[in-house]
């Protein structure tokens, strides 16, 4: 099955620091891509797949799971962790329960989480009733492109099948539960404004995690797919001197103090 135009994923070799970016629900790597090639434009290697299902057509979403979709991410971070002597992972809404999930399960190989409008559960009365709906409905309206700048557009479905969103409701249980197990350093930055995911989901996920190191940023101008509206420059660099603060190598040259691969055992990266 081809790819929409322009929702192919994105990796770039870079130095000891590594970040996997996770997507969203309905969407594909299109969303975090300005993103992801920021941060490579920054020397930092950078892994951005693809979901199961996703990029492609809705019913090839209908047929995967939510431990299809983390699967990959968890197949992604193992490919970075190898590669890397750091790795931090970023998402956005459902991706940034994934990231969650990875920083739960994964302890110390996980550097820190960037979470940009962080999905925490399925809202409203009909979220209820989607593990019996879902087999009579098939599909409702999609939820892509909430942004508020103009002339930007998100690529993701019209429809989403009623069976992913019940996997996804499943998904945000589980993650719900693997919150306290999160303790890394954590990042979010949510909009007050928000047509997709409202704020209280930002605010459970802070309040449930046992992280000490938590910076909380608004993004005021934008909607829910911030990376792609008016505070993505805001993103991409508070997110960098983030990454920047908690890997101290991140924009140093060997002159400077830090090796560079090979040199040493502060050089690592196997696969680089």
């Amino acid at each position: 099955m081809p790819l929409l135009p322009g929702a192919e994923p994105y990796r770039h070799e870079g130095g000891e620091i590594g970040v996997l970016l996770c997507h969203g629900f309905t969407g594909s790597p299109q969303s975090l891509r300005p993103w992801a090639e920021y941060l490579a434009e920054q020397g930092l290697t950078v892994s951005l797949p693809l979901l199961p299902g996703h990029g492609t057509r809705w019913e090839n979403m209908a047929v995967t799971g939510w431990q299809d979709w983390y699967a990959e991410v968890d197949r992604a971070l193992r490919e970075l962790t190898e590669r890397c002597s750091q790795v931090f992972v970023a998402g956005l809404s459902m991706g940034g329960a994934l990231a969650l999930r990875l920083g739960a399960r994964h302890g110390d190989e996980v550097a820190g989480l960037i979470l940009v409008n962080p999905g925490n559960k399925v809202h409203g009365l009909a979220a209820h009733a989607l593990p019996v709906a879902r087999h009579f409905v098939r599909t409702v309206k999609g939820v892509a492109d909430d942004i508020a700048k103009e002339g930007s557009h998100e690529i993701g479905y019209s429809r989403v099948p009623l069976h992913s969103a019940h996997q996804l409701r499943r998904f945000f249980r589980v993650v719900d539960r693997e919150l306290p197990q999160v303790t890394q350093p954590v990042m979010v930055l949510h909009s007050p404004q928000d047509h997709v995911v409202p704020p209280a989901d930002s605010a459970r996920v802070l309040s449930r995690i046992s992280s000490r190191d938590v910076t909380e940023i608004l993004l005021e101008q934008s909607y829910h797919v911030a990376t792609l509206d008016h505070d993505a420059g805001r993103i991409f660099e508070e997110s960098y001197a983030f990454i920047g603060r908690l890997a101290p190598s991140v924009g140093k040259t060997p002159s400077e103090g830090v090796s560079s691969p090979g040199e040493g055992a502060e050089g690592t990266a196997s696969g680089g």
